[in-house]
């Protein structure tokens, strides 16, 4: 169904000859999940990223039934500072995206994302792109990171409170958010609601769902990633804790078993969250 809908030829033989494929790569993924959830925190950034990798590698599968076609795209597509400086902040760490790779490969094949390649992200931009972590950061640092959207009539509405966040009024905030839906939503006159409809729900929305509320939120920076697929933040996020858990061993247990800083309470629940949110946005992703 799926090689039809994107007109591929001979899907039926195609689709024979990646079943097995798409099967084990969802069956592995959920076997590193699985040992995650039961193995100690200093192994599990290394077992979720993995995981995470094997579940990405199946949806890919959907799009494109001859990957990997090289092996350029079986690379990270992102790289990190080696050696941490001294009073190192996981906060304040950057990737950087790589021409080639999974990243770049996943960015345009599932979102139709390009031309990333060299640019920086900071660690601190990517947690804040987690809606589940909005209390946190309110408890810790005293601010929202998401407003929340209530539901009415099949209507998601917005509260009043954004447009001071935006710096917008309302007209002008309207028309920046149809930009951002691609025009696919329309507001109703009288308040900042518009009908919810599936790309609403789709992985290029301003919208970011709150699975452990099950509710709707908006981004409060309307910063670059706004737009930013939630699957690649958790890809980033998860990405650099694993290459910190392999090689950075002293900072990393220092962290685990001290907590000696603000790095510690959100990199544990972050942790947490991804355990649930990463398959959810694979399944989302594959029934969308």
């Amino acid at each position: 169904m799926c090689y039809q809908k994107r007109n591929i030829d001979n899907p039926e033989q195609k689709s024979y000859e990646n079943g097995y494929a798409f099967l084990y790569y969802l069956e592995h993924g959920q076997i590193y999940y699985d040992q995650a959830e039961n193995s100690p925190l200093i192994l599990k950034p290394i077992l979720l990223f993995y995981g995470l990798v094997h579940l990405i590698k199946a949806c890919i599968l959907t799009i494109d039934p001859s990957y990997p076609e090289t092996t350029a795209v079986l690379a990270h597509g992102v790289s990190t500072r080696k050696r941490k400086k001294q009073n190192y902040l996981f906060f304040h760490d950057e990737v950087k995206f790589q021409k080639n790779g999974l990243f770049p490969f996943m960015s345009e094949k599932m979102f139709h994302m390009k031309q990333l390649e060299g640019e920086k992200i900071i660690m601190e931009e990517l947690l804040q792109l987690i809606p589940e972590l909005d209390d946190l950061f309110f408890i810790m640092e005293g601010k929202r990171t998401f407003a929340k959207l209530s539901e009415h009539n099949n209507e998601l509405v917005i509260p009043e409170f954004v447009l001071d966040n935006f710096h917008m009024t309302e007209s002008r905030f309207k028309e920046f958010l149809s930009s951002k839906f691609k025009n696919s939503v329309e507001f109703s006159n009288e308040e900042l609601s518009f009908k919810r409809n599936k790309d609403v729900l789709s992985g290029m929305s301003p919208l970011f769902y709150n699975l452990e509320e099950d509710l709707f939120t908006i981004p409060l920076n309307k910063g670059n990633f706004i737009n930013f697929p939630e699957l690649l933040v958790h890809y980033l996020l998860l990405y650099n804790l694993s290459m910190i858990a392999r090689y950075e061993t002293e900072w990393w247990s220092e962290l685990t078993k001290m907590m000696p800083n603000r790095d510690y309470p959100f990199i544990q629940s972050f942790i947490e969250i991804t355990m649930k949110k990463g398959p959810f946005l694979i399944y989302q992703f594959l029934m969308d």
